[in-house]
């Protein structure tokens, strides 16, 4: 059996060495947290809320757990919400705030992930204007859109850390400063970013901040919501006083566990295993961009996260898919996009907003590193992308 945090996946006998350079949609479970989170999973499974021994010593891991999460972005421990993941994070947060003001106005940028913006839409159709701010061409929302956009009824601005698919980064401090200057709660979702960059909740000026646990080696399953002290936020699961009663429903505490581990090896030196990982991006991006017909996503100097290589082909005229096949068929995982979008047939809501016309928004491709790639693995990746992209375009 391989194990789940091992590369090189099992299929046929000729099928290539898996390269996954899709660290954007997943990445694999380390295996200190797989060990930490063992006994949890077996006769030490309790339920944390119950006041027996066993529940008790499941309430002194998930708290445990909490701090080490608190810990990785600078945060207080009961600040720490544990959510099904950063999808259910990013909905609490809307939701919870838009609850507390009814009517209230929201900015939110119309390139954040869909989490974010289908809550928020489901909030406007609930009564709550909505005013959509369009990234620039390098994909960024601008803090001086933000600030004229805001109204005296504002009550959230939304802004991500790093874009989910093409890791453009915000100025998410500027933003803030904008925002709070005239009292609006901030919302930010820094799930590209943990691991690979340092987070402090402080520094970003996050009232709200999503992070996910399996985007930094941790399980599938889990995410946390950061509230900072005094955010009024109103529960949108109902049943039991969990998480200090904004979110109810049985601790998982073996999920909380593995989060807790992943989330402290995640910000120990952070910023030195960005680096490395851009190092390797950057040299596969150097090799795909000396290909005929490959353009870079955005501009040279476009500040960006260190994980992300988005290139786009328009020979390819709309046709990603088809080269997203021959890159499987070479043993590559990539993406056309954010994962949460697979299986759509319309072309990236990213690209569209950042004004890209529909058939070149089809025609790009995402691939992401993580901190266990190698210059050759960046290298073999380049060679299966020209091969692949050979045969899509023959």
């Amino acid at each position: 059996m391989i194990p789940p945090h091992d590369r090189a996946f099992a299929g046929p006998a000729n099928a290539p060495h898996v390269l996954d350079v899709d660290r954007a949609a997943t990445t694999p479970l380390r295996p200190e947290v797989r060990e930490a989170m063992l006994p949890w999973l077996g006769a030490a499974g309790a339920n944390a809320s119950a006041v027996h021994g066993g529940g008790r010593a499941a309430r002194r891991a998930l708290e445990d757990a909490r701090e080490r999460v608190a810990a990785a972005v600078g945060a207080a421990p009961s600040e720490v919400v544990f959510t099904s993941g950063a999808t259910e994070a990013d909905q609490l947060a809307l939701v919870g705030v838009g609850a507390t003001r009814p009517g209230g106005h929201l900015v939110v940028g119309s390139a954040e992930h869909p989490a974010v913006v289908r809550a928020a839409e489901q909030l406007e159709a609930r009564g709550h204007p909505v005013t959509w701010l369009a990234p620039g061409a390098d994909g960024r929302l601008a803090p001086e859109a933000v600030r004229d956009a805001l109204r005296v009824d504002t009550v959230l601005v939304a802004a991500m850390h790093v874009n989910n698919e093409t890791g453009a980064r915000n100025d998410v401090a500027g933003i803030a400063s904008t925002a709070q200057r005239v009292g609006t709660v901030f919302l930010c979702d820094a799930v590209q970013s943990l691991g690979l960059e340092r987070l402090r909740r402080d520094e970003l000026g996050a009232d709200l901040l999503v992070l996910s646990a399996h985007k930094a080696g941790g399980p599938q399953g889990i995410g946390a919501l950061v509230v900072r002290a005094g955010v009024e936020l109103a529960p949108q699961a109902w049943g039991g006083s969990q998480e200090r009663g904004r979110r109810a429903g049985t601790s998982p505490v073996a999920l909380a566990v593995g989060f807790g581990v992943a989330a402290e090896l995640a910000a120990a030196d952070a910023d030195l295993r960005g680096a490395r990982v851009a190092a390797v991006r950057d040299r596969f991006e150097a090799a795909v961009l000396a290909l005929p017909g490959v353009e870079p996503s955005l501009a040279p100097g476009t500040p960006r996260g260190p994980k992300h290589a988005h290139v786009v082909v328009p020979a390819l005229r709309g046709d990603g898919e088809t080269l997203l096949m021959n890159l499987d068929a070479e043993g590559v995982w990539a993406s056309l996009g954010s994962a949460c979008a697979a299986g759509s047939l319309e072309p990236s809501p990213v690209l569209l907003a950042m004004g890209w016309p529909p058939q070149r928004a089809r025609s790009a491709i995402r691939f992401s590193f993580g901190d266990d790639h190698t210059e050759a693995d960046a290298d073999e990746a380049a060679r299966r992308f020209a091969r692949a992209l050979g045969r899509t375009l023959s």
